[in-house]
Parts: C-alpha cells; structure tokens; sequence
C-alpha cells in the first residue's frame, strides 16, 4: 500500500512539474499573430464591435480596429509583417492576455509595432506592476514596422500583460498598429572568471521573431525597469538594436547589437573592480552586413577611460578586435559603448544602421 501510495504521490510530483515547465514555450503567446479573428457578425467595417472577447486569447477595451493585410487607409496600405492580420489600438485602448508564468522569473516581450497617423505615438506596456511608456515616433526600418522588446520580473504565478494606446488624436480611428506578440524566458547571466562583464557575447535577450529579417529594438533603459537584455542598460535617448546570425552578420556567437543611432544610441554596465587594479576591456567592432557603408567609429568607456575604435565598413560583414587598458579608480566601473556618428543604409536611406559591438569582455592583469 505504502509503495502504491509513493507511486502515485511521485507521478502526482511529476505530473505537476511537468505541468509548470509546459507553462509557457517561448515564442508566440496564443493567438499572437492575430490571425484568429472576430466573427463577421463583431465587426462593423475593420471596427471590433463584438465586445472584449471578440478576439480569441484577448480581451480588448476602447476602439480596437482588426486589419487587414493590403487594407488601404487614404493613400497609405496597410501591410502586416506576421500572417495576414493586425489590430490597431485607438485613443486609450487596449489588448490584455493572461498568461502562466515562473513566479520570480525575467521575461521579456516583443512585438511588432506600426505608427499610423501622428509623429508623437506611443505604447504604454505593463505586466504589474512593472509598466513603461515606449515611444514610438523613431522609425528604425523603412517598412514602418518595428519589433520591440519590453522585459518584466513574475511577480505572480499568472500574470497579465496589457498593451495600450495613451493617445488622444483628433481621429478617433488614429493609432499604432500592433502584431507578433510574443516572449521569451531570461535566465540572468552572472560573471565568470572568464568575464568580469555579465552577457558579454549578448547570448541572452528578447525573443526574435524567426521569419523577420528586423532584428528587436531594446528601447532606452529609462522606459524599462527590466531590461529585457540581462546585464546592459540602454543609457541613452534612441534605442538599440538585437541582431541575429540568421539574417546578420555578427562576430561571435549568435547574437551581438546594432548602435544605430549615434550618440544617442549607448548601452552601459556597471562591473565590480579593485581599486588600483589594472584591466583590460576587449571587444568586437564590426558591420551587420546590412548595406551600412562608410566610415564609423565606436567609442568604448571604462570609468574616466576612453578608446574610438575607426570601423570602414563595406556593409558586407567583418569585424577587428579592439582593447583598453585601464586602471580602476573605485570598485564599480562603468562600461558603456556609443557610436560617433549617425550612419544609413546604402540600399534605403530610410533607416539607420550603425556599427556591430560583439564579445565583450573585462579581464584583470595579473602583476608580471
């Protein structure tokens, strides 16, 4: 009987364990191309009239519009980067879905993003009780579409992520236009004695949608308590972007990040150190192999110590190792990269690139 018991006390234990980890799989939340829409009948032209559960997996408030890939709106056509269909969010409307979780695991979302009508649109987006304001006025590829990743702590078992609209256009029908929900898991990275720096080669960071050729854009670090790439802050006014080695050249690894905005472009990290102690900052300078040509320069911090790497870029991939030697002057040091100058592409001048920062490490020297 005893043995019986532990039988079904451990497939129990077992059952509910494998319950959790089947939780969540990164990728698409449901439904989070939109591609299940309303019924014919909760529609009144692309208007949502059916109530909040119109849309399967969502629950939606305010005036919430499902579009149409190809659907003109005046002279502009509508194009979905993900499936067939969207939804635009009006003034102060929302889309929420509830999602199981780790309760104190880091997650981050990303999607898809499209400004439709004024210059100053936002998207606040919030999983309780963390929250932040994203802007999107930046166009940061020529389609109108940008991936954008937002990261969060679980707080609680089943948590509820809302997207929504603080804007009030003078056109109800105004508003961004959203797609490709989805998210990924974050396992903090911690330093090594191979690298003082945490995710250093950029491994860990927001999901990337597997057919899209964008990249994610990691807004400024002012608008996300959480960052959804463990390890650095974006210390600056413009955003940067996560590539992947599917549809980028990167340096090492699979992943690496895009400054492509200048000075106002910048991630930083604060590392231990020992006063006095001497230290050498190595890193990768290189191009995405994106048509972003011409002369660059990354300038790399260490406290009060500073290098400008000159990167000539041919915009066809590559990339030379650069290093700074410094002596720490207290026991945090401050990392931070920037680009020099605003670059574009060659082949759409519509979008800004920038020079590839890749394999990132800091390493004491020991005393000859």
């Amino acid at each position: 009987m005893n043995k019986v018991f532990m039988f079904m006390f451990l497939s129990l234990l077992f059952c509910s364990t494998f319950h959790v980890s089947l939780s969540f799989t990164d990728g698409l939340v449901a439904n989070g191309n939109f591609e299940l829409g309303p019924k014919p009948s909760e529609l009144k032209g692309t208007i949502v009239t059916g109530g909040k559960n119109s849309i399967p997996e969502w629950e939606i408030s305010g005036l919430v519009e499902y579009i149409k890939s190809g659907q003109k709106q005046g002279d502009m056509l509508l194009v979905v980067p993900e499936g067939a269909y969207a939804v635009r969010l009006g003034n102060e409307a929302s889309i929420k879905q509830r999602i199981k979780v780790i309760k104190g695991m880091y997650y981050s979302i990303t999607f898809m993003v499209a400004r439709t009508c004024a210059q100053e649109e936002r998207i606040n987006i919030s999983v309780a009780p963390d929250f932040g304001v994203i802007p999107i006025q930046t166009l940061y590829t020529s389609s109108g579409w940008d991936p954008i990743a937002y990261g969060f702590k679980a707080e609680f078992d089943v948590v509820e992520m809302v997207i929504h609209n603080p804007g009030v256009e003078e056109d109800p029908a105004c508003g961004p236009l959203i797609d490709s929900v989805a998210l990924r898991t974050l396992y903090p990275p911690r330093p090594t004695n191979k690298n003082i720096l945490k995710n250093g080669g950029f491994e860990e960071g927001p999901y990337i949608i597997p057919n899209s050729s964008y990249g994610v854009i990691i807004p400024p670090n002012i608008e996300d308590d959480h960052s959804p790439l463990p390890g650095w802050m974006v210390e600056s006014l413009k955003a940067v972007k996560y590539l992947d080695k599917d549809h980028f050249s990167v340096p090492e690894g699979t992943r690496a990040i895009e400054l492509v905005a200048g000075k106002e472009s910048a991630i930083a990290q604060v590392a231990r150190t020992i006063p006095g102690k001497t230290y050498v900052l190595s890193f990768s300078v290189g191009d995405a192999s994106n048509a972003c040509e011409g002369s660059m320069i990354v300038e790399a911090f260490a406290g009060k110590d500073t290098i400008k790497v000159p990167y000539e870029s041919k915009g066809k991939g590559g990339f030379k190792r650069a290093a700074l030697k410094f002596v720490a002057a207290g026991t945090r040091t401050r990392v931070m990269f920037l680009s020099t100058f605003y670059s574009m592409r060659s082949d759409d001048l519509s979008s800004l690139c920038g020079p590839v920062i890749d394999d990132v490490k800091l390493l004491s020297l020991r005393k000859p």
